[in-house]
């Protein structure tokens, strides 16, 4: 394989957080502390030094304890969140699953929110109209289509917002965690919606909790920690450095 096939390009990435170490209540208190210059700001790099290259077809999954850095990884690798240093090459149109229904209009209906988040996941009017059926039988939220999206619990806005950025087939799918929402039926048929993708060659990076999972869509994996990659290659070896890390840890 050569140079061609890399589609996604971590470069020394680093990304740098301040954080206020006290809590400020409002604006105008925020205002006359910081004209008092009694805020005190903390650095905290979420990401330090990450670098790897993922090639075409390839299906990596991000392992590590919470606070690890996985999710701004992804945000990252995205283009949500733009690197304090290094850079991030990407070919291709990525699809990202990062917060599932994040875009939608609470105000609105789940058939409204359809069109809605399919603009903003660049798609036409014309090609979601086509597509509005399937989205909805997938969904399973026929009954509750024509309610207001404030109504639907958080499982339900994650499958509506699963089911509208999967209709399209992406060259590059970015999950996090995404396949752990709604009910374990939802569950195995997210799970097998991702499953087709990968005959037709599509990339994939994940973030799970479930190191299961993990093996079962991923063929290589990455173990991140405070902010730095510890260990990647293929998948079975570093699940296996994973379970050892959890081990000790608990």
């Amino acid at each position: 394989m050569g140079k061609k096939d890399v589609v996604i390009k971590v470069d020394h990435v680093g990304m740098k957080f301040n954080l206020s170490s006290e809590k400020v209540d409002n604006l105008k208190e925020y205002v006359i502390k910081l004209i008092k210059r009694e805020l005190m700001y903390q650095e905290f790099w979420a990401l330090k030094d990450v670098s790897f290259e993922i090639r075409r077809g390839e299906r990596w999954g991000i392992l590590g304890f919470n606070g690890a850095g996985k999710s701004t990884l992804l945000k990252v690798v995205a283009g949500v969140l733009k690197p304090t240093e290094g850079t991030v090459t990407r070919k291709g149109k990525i699809v990202p699953l990062l917060e599932l229904g994040a875009g939608f209009d609470k105000q609105y209906t789940g058939a409204e929110n359809i069109y809605l988040y399919g603009a903003v996941l660049g798609y036409s009017k014309e090609f979601i109209k086509e597509k509005y059926d399937e989205i909805v039988k997938f969904s399973g939220l026929k009954k509750f289509i024509d309610v207001p999206i404030k109504n639907y619990s958080s499982g339900m806005r994650a499958r509506l917002g699963f089911s509208i950025a999967t209709i399209v087939e992406p060259e590059i799918l970015i999950l996090d965690e995404v396949l752990s929402v709604g009910d374990a039926k939802f569950r195995r048929k997210s799970e097998r919606k991702i499953k087709s993708m990968f005959d037709k060659g599509v990339t994939v990076l994940f973030v799970s909790h479930s190191l299961a999972q993990v093996k079962r869509i991923c063929d290589h994996a990455m173990i991140m920690e405070n902010g730095h990659i510890i260990a990647a290659g293929e998948v079975e070896e570093i699940a296996s450095q994973y379970e050892q890390m959890l081990k000790e840890d608990s």
